[in-house]
């Protein structure tokens, strides 16, 4: 008895295609479900701020919504330790600032490892630092201030994001420049270290995040801690032209979990210089004391590890404990 060739086949066919299933649902074009963006700080701040804007043209261009996920508390290592411990599957993500990486494992012991649990996509901006003091605080620049400070030890009060991030450093290394020892304060985050600023329960903040306050006149500026004069405040000198030479060295970056596909890192790295090009980025970033500055993942990641060798420096030599 003899069967045709067709219904012999037939069977076959239909074998193989539930064998190949799998290797084609894994070969699924990417991204094909929506992804998340990590912020390790409260709503409110620059960090938030600027992962939203990431995210939503992120998602624009990717063809999937990208989702923030506040994750803030304990100097943003909350946030950072979730981020460490997801998949590296391309649908996580963290958007962070300088001192996630090279400041804070210098200063605490953190549940994360900086180089090995994260791989680098992309530096998304440069900061312009603003010392900024409450509306009816003694002091109108840095030379008022140390005097002030050096005439009452202890007596004023610099806020910050939160122990051992950059804005809590700054102050720091200001105290260490100028020999002087002001109270710190630390907060969950910017936004609220700002509103205690402007409520005057607090003398000082260091942080990019005060320009909307400073331009409303809600508080005043009396330095900007950057190499050159801010845009925004034409007027305020730098704190290196009030005797001062210091190094702010802060950024905001894009960040993937170890394990990230190299395809999924270039091509998100690809999309936020695009990003960062456009004039809506420029302005964006200018209202909260940033600008765009992309920085591809390989010379993104040896930056970092400079930085983090500049600033374990600089806590060893000015002594600075977090307690």
């Amino acid at each position: 008895m003899s069967f045709p060739i067709r219904s012999l086949l037939l069977p076959l066919a239909a074998a193989l295609s539930l064998l190949a299933a799998p290797h084609a649902f894994a070969q699924a074009p990417w991204p094909n479900k929506p992804m998340r963006v990590i912020v390790p700080y409260p709503a409110g701040g620059n960090s938030d701020a600027i992962g939203r804007f990431i995210a939503d043209k992120l998602g624009a261009a990717l063809g999937q919504p990208m989702v923030v996920d506040n994750k803030g508390g304990a100097g943003a290592t909350i946030g950072a330790e979730l981020a460490a411990r997801s998949a590296g599957d391309g649908y996580t993500f963290m958007v962070a600032p300088t001192a996630v990486f090279a400041i804070t494992p210098h200063l605490r012991k953190v549940n994360y490892q900086p180089f090995t649990d994260f791989v680098p996509i992309a530096q998304l901006t440069g900061s312009y630092s603003i010392a900024t003091a409450r509306k009816e605080a003694p002091f109108n620049d840095i030379k008022e201030l140390v005097a002030a400070a050096r005439k009452a030890p202890g007596k004023y009060t610099f806020g910050s994001a939160g122990p051992a991030t950059a804005t809590h450093l700054a102050g720091e290394m200001v105290d260490n420049a100028a020999g002087i020892q002001m109270l710190h304060v630390p907060y969950k985050g910017s936004a609220e270290a700002l509103s205690d600023l402007m409520g005057g329960r607090i003398d000082m903040i260091y942080d990019p995040v005060s320009l909307t306050q400073v331009k409303a006149g809600k508080v005043k500026a009396i330095a900007v801690l950057s190499k050159k004069r801010h845009p925004e405040l034409p007027d305020v000198p730098t704190i290196r032209e009030q005797g001062y030479d210091l190094d702010t060295r802060s950024w905001f970056g894009l960040f993937a979990p170890k394990g990230t596909p190299k395809a999924m890192v270039e091509r998100m790295a690809a999309e936020v210089e695009k990003i960062l090009a456009t004039d809506e980025a420029r302005q964006l970033l200018l209202k909260m004391s940033q600008y765009p500055e992309y920085v591809g993942p390989a010379a993104f990641a040896a930056q970092i590890k400079g930085d983090s060798t500049f600033f374990k420096e600089l806590i060893v030599r000015a002594n600075i404990h977090v307690e």
